[in-house]
């Protein structure tokens, strides 16, 4: 990232790719080599390197949109101008705010040219030619944090994002399938135009879906109804043009089924006739004559089109026993139209059983090469059968080992429940005894009174000793205890002279 325009500053020559040893691209500074910097002349300062065997100035982390820098070890005759001088020749200098101290903040225009401001950071600055403690320092120049700057780098950030929103609006606006034109509103003339593009079939589509639309809005009214019985009319007469459509396209199957039924017979005809000279071939009079790389070929090639010949027979059984199942279902639907002359019976008799012969043919040849082949695999299968029988118990084990911690779960469930069922048998009978101890106080209170009222003592005392019992026996049904109102008003509810 480094900009040509550094080069500006005095003492620093600017890159130049055309120089000689240079390339078009000039060769990047291998990472070890430390980079030479040299003395800066200003009018009223100079500019003094550090060693370049010391390590780098550390920086803070670099903040998001920095273009504020902070400036240390400035000297204490250091004045805005000088400051600026340096730093105007790293790009445009927004605001220079000093302090008393020895260091300052710059803001500059652009963030690169922070970077073009920390290459000064470690320069000894002299003012003139003084050599004055005042008029000396070294530079200390790090990233700052600033308001300001993180303002701007969040309303750009907001602008990209707007912008990569706008853009992905229009890709998906672009590949967006475009929307079905609106259905017209209702009325006589559209009603007559609907009716006549139900009565043709490269129009009935679009005019079917209008009516759907029409009837589902609620346009369908008393002086409407026989404009719209006369379109439900229109689309059940074309169910009868859908149904000789779909007869032709079932004949046009039908013919392709017959010309595939063909075309496959003649191809086993031509595989049977290649296997025979292969099986002839395999006889003991030629097959003497042939070497050991040939005869391997011939068993190979006849295994192969034996194969292939099995395939395209059991297809084409396939297809015969769906032709067989078709006029059977037919024969049960319509006995009456299906019965044939006893000669067209005959003929197919024999022609059925051709059939049969060949195919049965087909398939010795077809059992005779799975013989061959299951003798060759049943002692991979045998293999194979221990590992799956293994397989299985080991899944049957972890199955009964889940099963087993299961039932011990639910047992120790069982356990707890029962636990929390005495303790709450037994909390049960004591607050019940404790309900019993409290009625019989109670009964017993009136009782005492009386007989405090009959051995002479004042009402008042008999009053407030039955008042007392009662509040006592009131709070011992309440643990938390309750107010004076609530007291006072159980109490007015007993006797109304309280």
């Amino acid at each position: 990232d480094f900009d040509p325009a550094l080069g500006m500053m005095t003492g620093i020559p600017p890159l130049n790719p055309m120089m000689p040893g240079l390339g078009i691209v000039p060769p990047p500074i291998p990472p070890d080599m430390p980079a030479v910097k040299e003395i800066i002349h200003c009018k009223s300062c100079t500019l003094f390197p550090p060693n370049p065997h010391l390590p780098p100035p550390a920086t803070r982390e670099r903040p998001p949109g920095c273009k504020t820098v902070f400036v240390g070890g400035l000297p204490e005759n250091a004045t805005e101008q000088i400051i600026m001088e340096v730093f105007e020749q790293c790009g445009e200098v927004i605001a220079i705010r000093k302090s008393k101290k020895n260091f300052c903040h710059i803001r500059f225009a652009e963030e690169f040219m922070v970077d073009k401001a920390l290459y000064l950071s470690g320069y000894r600055i002299r003012l003139g030619s003084s050599t004055d403690k005042k008029d000396t320092g070294r530079l200390h120049v790090d990233f700052a944090q600033a308001r300001d700057d993180l303002y701007e780098w969040e309303c750009k950030q907001r602008m990209l994002a707007r912008e990569e929103r706008h853009r992905r609006r229009l890709e998906e606006e672009r590949f967006r399938p475009p929307s079905p034109p609106p259905v017209v509103h209702y009325s006589d003339h559209e009603c007559s135009i609907v009716a006549e593009k139900l009565k043709d079939d490269t129009k009935f589509s679009e005019a079917i879906q209008t009516l759907l639309t029409w009837i589902e809005r609620g346009e369908v009214n008393r002086r409407t109804a026989n404009n719209f019985y006369s379109m439900i009319q229109s689309a059940n007469s074309h169910i009868r043009r859908l149904v000789n459509e779909k007869a032709a396209h079932e004949k046009e199957m039908e013919e392709a089924k017959e010309k595939f039924k063909l075309a496959l017979s003649g191809i086993l005809v031509q595989f049977e006739q290649i296997v025979a000279v292969y099986h002839s071939a395999s006889k003991q009079k030629a097959w003497d004559h042939f070497t050991k790389a040939q005869r391997k070929n011939i068993s190979v090639w006849c295994k192969q089109a034996e194969e292939i010949r099995n395939i395209h027979n059991d297809e084409l059984m396939g297809i015969r026993r769906e032709e067989e199942m078709e006029m059977s279902d037919e024969e049960i639907e319509d006995p009456p139209e299906m019965k044939e002359t006893e000669e067209s019976a005959l003929v197919s008799q024999v022609e059925a059983l051709k059939e049969e012969n060949d195919s049965l043919r087909w398939q010795l040849d077809a059992y005779r090469n799975e013989v061959e082949l299951l003798k060759q695999e049943q002692g991979k299968a045998s293999r194979d059968e221990d590992t799956t029988k293994e397989q299985q118990m080991k899944l049957l084990q972890q199955a009964l080992q889940g099963m087993q911690k299961h039932l011990l779960k639910v047992q120790d469930e069982y356990k707890k429940r029962e636990a929390e069922l005495e303790k709450v048998k037994e909390e049960k009978l004591k607050v019940e005894m404790l309900l019993a101890n409290l009625k019989e106080q109670v009964r017993a209170l009136p009782l005492f009174c009386a007989s405090l009222s009959r051995a002479g003592a004042p009402e008042t005392d008999v009053c407030v000793f039955f008042s007392a019992g009662i509040i006592s026996t009131f709070l011992h049904v309440h643990p938390f205890g309750a107010s004076i109102e609530y007291i006072c008003s159980y109490l007015q509810r007993l006797d109304s002279k309280v």
